[in-house]
């Protein structure tokens, strides 16, 4: 439920021209999205950057590096290595098997078409250029990994190479994007995982009593994100009890990725160091207002703000409104990948600011997208679109690489928005405005007729999503809201 603006300063590369990458053909645009736009840099050049990571983090106490990945749950998995080890780990990966794309929240596994067993193995590589040391773990540090197979070819389920994909894809079209992904978690006090969540803090909403019982807690999550090089634009009391969001400077879109990860990390750390505990769960408690995972967003070309000084509304320019209609109306099948869990059906109802229904507007935090222009003075920098109904439980890298998938078929369609909504939806008339899926099922259907994500994820990745999806679905399927609210909520 943020009410916060985030600014957008990413610009294109100033050095290719844009009627250089407008002219590319349409066989050089698919080839920069495909697997050979991210394959691994010689192994020399890996083993060179990850010496250079080791002396400079040496000095520092840092012992241990985790290498993470997301899964298709959303749940971040981990494998680490001391430091003496990150060397090797960069020229030659760390073993993890495949199966892992098959895990539910609840650590049981399915199996899918082309995903699943207990055969094969790949190799997970540290982006060492991502790699930072964790100030509220000490001794640690942390970088994001992508799998390959043992031959060294980029691996088809890996959700971070499909990111880094799509973001290709839009660079092949000349467009930069830049992205924010908001953090909302509830706070309570440690204890044992059935045990009914104890809050620290029972302020007001908003209020400044939360802040001010939990200054010292706050004050080290802060602290903790800026030693780790991050610009926090703001954190503030939400909603819901013992909820708080921090908001951080926008991206690339698998940056924004890599950072939602490392900060919902330390602040699982920090909260744990102050004896306490953190949810990212869409709802922690059944009937309450949940955490969300709105995702901000503004597309680039040449250093121009593409969502200003064009003729659409707003000043959207005619590549802006057609990439924005294009997420708009996949907003169905792209909460598969962007509310992950039956759990955040729980968070997506009308009128509580989840984005409920597929709608636009301007300003309006009940449209499942919201168009933030900023204030006069600086929108050719701060316009961008907010995604409101996707939450925490998404793999970060699947979300930003659906929404790149589904806003670049739009934008290559030219298709425009339709009217705005203004208002609380749930009040139009019956009809008058979609409801987003109110349920796994209604989303998983439109996920099967979406030709556009099987494409852009690829078969494995695909097919592997939906075998979790249906695994989720069916093993909550008759669990009540606070049954399903308990059974997820210190899984995220």
């Amino acid at each position: 439920m943020s009410t916060g603006t985030v600014v957008s300063a990413g610009l294109a590369d100033p050095s290719e021209p844009a009627a250089g990458a407008a002219a590319r053909s349409a066989g050089e645009r698919a080839a920069a999205g495909s697997p050979a736009a991210v394959a691994l840099p010689p192994r020399a050049d890996r083993a060179e950057r990850a010496q250079a990571v080791v002396e400079r983090l040496r000095p520092a106490g840092v012992e241990a590096v985790a290498v993470t990945w997301v899964d298709n749950a959303g749940i971040t998995r981990v494998k680490a290595v001391p430091l003496a080890g990150l060397v090797h780990a960069a020229e030659w990966g760390v073993g993890a098997a495949p199966c892992f794309d098959v895990f539910l929240a609840d650590d049981t596994i399915t199996t899918s078409r082309l995903i699943g067993g207990p055969t094969g193995d790949l190799r997970l590589y540290p982006d060492v250029d991502r790699l930072v040391p964790l100030a509220a773990q000490p001794g640690w540090a942390w970088a994001p990994g992508e799998r390959h197979t043992q031959d060294g070819a980029p691996y088809p389920g890996c959700q971070r190479l499909f990111a880094r994909r799509t973001t290709a894809a839009a660079a092949a079209r000349g467009i930069t994007l830049q992205a924010g992904i908001e953090v909302e978690w509830v706070v309570a006090l440690a204890g044992a995982p059935q045990e009914e969540p104890q809050y620290p803090t029972h302020g007001p909403a908003y209020g400044m009593h939360r802040l001010t019982d939990l200054s010292d807690y706050l004050r080290d999550v802060l602290r903790a994100l800026g030693e780790q090089g991050l610009t926090v634009l703001q954190i503030h009391p939400e909603y819901a009890p013992g909820q708080f969001e921090v908001s951080v400077a926008p991206e690339g879109p698998v940056e924004a990725a890599d950072t939602t990860v490392l900060v919902r990390h330390t602040i699982r750390a920090v909260s744990a160091r102050h004896g306490l505990r953190a949810s990212f769960a869409p709802v922690v408690e059944a009937g309450s207002v949940g955490n969300g995972g709105h995702l901000h967003l503004s597309l680039w070309r040449d250093g121009r703000n593409l969502a200003r000084g064009g003729s659409g509304p707003y000043g959207l320019t005619a590549e802006a409104e057609g990439f924005l209609a294009g997420v708009l109306g996949a907003l169905p099948e792209l909460l598969v990948l962007g509310s992950s869990s039956p759990a955040g059906y729980l968070r997506l109802v009308p009128s509580h600011w989840a984005g409920a229904y597929q709608c636009w507007g301007l300003e309006n935090r009940e449209a499942a997208l919201r168009l933030v222009t900023g204030s006069t003075g600086e929108r050719t920098t701060a316009a961008n679109a907010e995604i409101k109904c996707f939450d925490a439980t998404a793999n970060p890298y699947l979300m930003v690489g659906a929404v790149l998938a589904a806003g670049l078929a739009g934008l290559d369609q030219r298709l425009a928005l339709p009217p705005e909504f203004t208002g609380d939806p749930a009040e139009a008339a019956p009809g008058t405005v979609p409801r987003l899926p109110a349920g796994p099922a209604e989303a998983l259907a439109a996920y099967q007729k979406s030709s556009v994500l099987r494409e852009a994820l690829g078969e494995p990745l695909y097919e592997a999503v939906l075998a979790v999806r249906r695994a989720e679905s069916e093993q909550y399927a008759a669990a009540t809201p606070a049954q399903l609210a308990a059974a997820t909520r210190w899984r995220y």
